[in-house]
C-alpha cells in the first residue's frame, strides 16, 4: 500500500512530467515507438493474409504460414532484442527494438486476418461473383468487411502486445516509459518503478478502448450500414451479364 502511495505521489509530482527525461517525452517516445512497429507489421502481415486467404488454392500455404507465425510466438522478444543490439544493427538506435516488436506483434496480425478472410460465406463470395464482381471486386466488398472484426482484433491485440513490450527498449538504452522504470531501479526508488509500471498498464488500457471505439465507428457490417454481400440497389450492379432468377425464368409472360 505504501508503494501505491509513493506511486501516487511521484506521479503527481508536476517536475516528474516535464524537462528532458520527464513523462512527457517518455510518453512521446513510447507512443512513435508503439505506432511504427504496428504500422511496419500491419505493412507485413496483412498484405500477405489477404493474399492467402482470398486465394482458394493456397489456403495449404495459409495454414502453414499460420503454424510458421504461431511458432513464433514461442520466441522470447528480450532474447531476440538482446542478440539484435550484439549485431551491427545496433549502431542504428531503435532499429533493433522496432524489429523485435514487428516479429513480435505479426503473428496475431497474421493469424486473425487470414481466418478472417478465409472463414468468410463461400455462398456469398459465389453469389457476388453472379452479380459480376471481380476478384479484387469480391476481395475489397465482401471478404474484407465481413473479415473486419477479426482483422480488428488481430490489430487490437497486436498494439496492446507491442505498448506492454516496448518498456524492453530501456534496456539496450532505448526511449520510453519504460526508462521511467529502469531508472526507479538504478536508484532504489519503488514508487518510481511502480509509477512506471502504471503508466504501462494505463496506456495500454487507454490503447485498447480507443482502438475498440474506431472498430465500432468503421465496422461495415454494424447495424445501421449495408452489410457488405448483400444486393446492391437498382442500378449499382457492376456492367456485364447477371444471372436471371430461376423463378422469374420460368414465369409465362402476361398479355
Amino acid at each position: 500500500m505504501n508503494a501505491l502511495t509513493g506511486a501516487w505521489s511521484w506521479l503527481t509530482t508536476a517536475a516528474h512530467w516535464s524537462g528532458d527525461g520527464g513523462i512527457t517525452q517518455r510518453l512521446g517516445e513510447h507512443l512513435y515507438l508503439t505506432a511504427l512497429a504496428l504500422l511496419a507489421a500491419c505493412a507485413i502481415a496483412l498484405p500477405l493474409a489477404m493474399w492467402l486467404g482470398h486465394g482458394g488454392g493456397r489456403r495449404v500455404g495459409g495454414a502453414l504460414a499460420i503454424n510458421i507465425s504461431n511458432a513464433g510466438r514461442a520466441v522470447p522478444t528480450f532474447a531476440v532484442l538482446v542478440l539484435l543490439t550484439l549485431t551491427p544493427l545496433a549502431r542504428y538506435g531503435e532499429l533493433p527494438t522496432l524489429i523485435a516488436l514487428v516479429l513480435f506483434s505479426v503473428p496475431p496480425l497474421l493469424t486473425n486476418a487470414y481466418v478472417g478472410i478465409a472463414g468468410t460465406d463461400r455462398d456469398i463470395v459465389q453469389a457476388a461473383r453472379g452479380m459480376g464482381m471481380s476478384r479484387w471486386q469480391v476481395l475489397g466488398r465482401v471478404e474484407l468487411p465481413l473479415a473486419f472484426p477479426m482483422l480488428m482484433t488481430g490489430v487490437r491485440t497486436a498494439a496492446v502486445q507491442i505498448v506492454a513490450t516496448a518498456t524492453l527498449a530501456a534496456l539496450p538504452g532505448g526511449g520510453g516509459l519504460g526508462r521511467v522504470i529502469t531508472a526507479g531501479f538504478a536508484n532504489y526508488r519503488t514508487a518510481q518503478v511502480v509509477a512506471g509500471a502504471v503508466l504501462v498498464a494505463v496506456l495500454a488500457l487507454a490503447v485498447e478502448g480507443l482502438l475498440a471505439l474506431l472498430q465500432r465507428l468503421l465496422d461495415p457490417t454494424r447495424p445501421g450500414r449495408r452489410r457488405a454481400g448483400t444486393v446492391p440497389a437498382a442500378g449499382a450492379l457492376p456492367p456485364g451479364p447477371h444471372p436471371v432468377p430461376a423463378d422469374a425464368a420460368e414465369a409465362p409472360a402476361r398479355t
